[in-house]
């Protein structure tokens, strides 16, 4: 067959519109199950026990959808489609986006330190050091003023420990006023005046426009370590936790059973509810998981336990789905199972 310039222009554009359709991202996010990874290479207690069976992190894959993506996802099982301002908050870029969720997953793994070696009776020292900017949002009053990696360790001459600090503090305040923040950046110390403005999708609360996390330094013997690479967010906090306990224990926890679960655990040991389950539920079934913790919310309507279990029922699992409120409950739970 002779290709004549017509061809050539025809296959052109085809090539334009394939790259077109596999690349150019749209202001959508797709949410599909992930999967559900084993913690023993993630998770490493130095002499730490190890057990027959295995806990697992459980994810949920997401991203921005190329018109490709969108469309697969409109016909595919299980796979969610939401407004890109609904997961990325508008003026945070992606990289930014990214970074606070490698930030958060680091914080989650200094709350199942504390909770799992306090639980443990094992030897640990906290220390509080101020917070961290993780992100600072477009067109907000602390745009311009701050940066991500700025650390804010006061608030009108006040001392700031934790994030909870600075937000119960600016919680009492109103739209137009003004806050003082001490931060440290490049290890210079600066003052930075800020005025407050009322969030656009949330009228009642006012702020500067900063997404933070508490600079936490938590030593602990034996040491842990996590390898958990570019897996973002807090949803593993419950099952690092867990993790951690078993390898501190001469007593096998996961008697045998391959366990899985999610939920965010806070330094009280308190599981909160995270978003995805039901594609968690999916993705725990898929790797054969035979047990699933689910944050209960204290038995609320809706909550991540009653959408886990509906979930399983959909899929005919026989996996079976636990409610949890505490980092205690789940573990009240595994003591009291047989071995397999």
């Amino acid at each position: 067959m002779k290709f004549t310039k017509k061809h050539i222009i025809y296959l052109l554009i085809v090539i334009a519109i394939a790259f077109f359709i596999s690349t150019y991202q749209l202001p959508y996010y797709v949410y599909k199950p992930g999967s559900a990874d084993a913690l023993n290479p993630i998770v490493n207690v130095e002499g730490g026990y190890e057990s027959k069976g295995d806990m697992h992190l459980v994810t949920v894959r997401g991203g921005q959808a190329t018109p490709v993506q969108y469309l697969w996802a409109k016909v595919l099982p299980n796979h969610e489609i939401y407004p890109l301002n609904e997961v990325r908050p508008e003026g945070v870029s992606e990289d930014e986006y990214f970074h606070a969720q490698l930030q958060m997953m680091e914080s989650s793994q200094e709350a199942s330190k504390v909770v799992a070696y306090k639980a443990a009776g094992e030897d640990i020292t906290i220390n509080y050091d101020g917070v961290y900017v993780v992100a600072v949002v477009d067109g907000m009053p602390a745009d311009g003023k701050l940066k991500s990696g700025d650390r804010i360790t006061g608030i009108d001459g006040k001392e700031i420990k934790e994030s909870k600090d600075l937000i119960n503090y600016v919680e009492n305040k109103q739209a137009g006023d003004s806050i003082s923040l001490e931060v440290v950046r490049d290890e210079k110390q600066l003052t930075k005046e800020v005025k407050l403005e009322k969030f656009k999708e949330a009228d009642k609360k006012v702020g500067i426009g900063i997404r933070l996390v508490t600079d936490r330094s938590v030593k602990v013997n034996p040491k842990v370590n996590f390898s958990s690479g570019s897996i973002g967010g807090p949803s593993a906090g419950l099952m690092f936790s867990l993790e951690i306990y078993d390898q501190l224990n001469k007593n096998d926890l996961t008697s045998g059973y391959q366990i899985a679960g999610t939920g965010e655990v806070d330094y009280n040991g308190n599981v909160l509810p995270i978003g995805g389950i039901d594609k968690k539920i999916i993705a725990a079934d898929q790797a054969g998981c035979n047990i699933f913790f689910a944050p209960n919310e204290d038995g609320a309507k809706g909550s991540n336990y009653e959408v886990a279990k509906k979930t399983a029922e959909e899929i005919d699992t026989d996996m079976k789905i636990v409610p949890v409120d505490t980092f205690e409950d789940a573990l009240k739970y595994l003591k009291k199972i047989e071995s397999k």
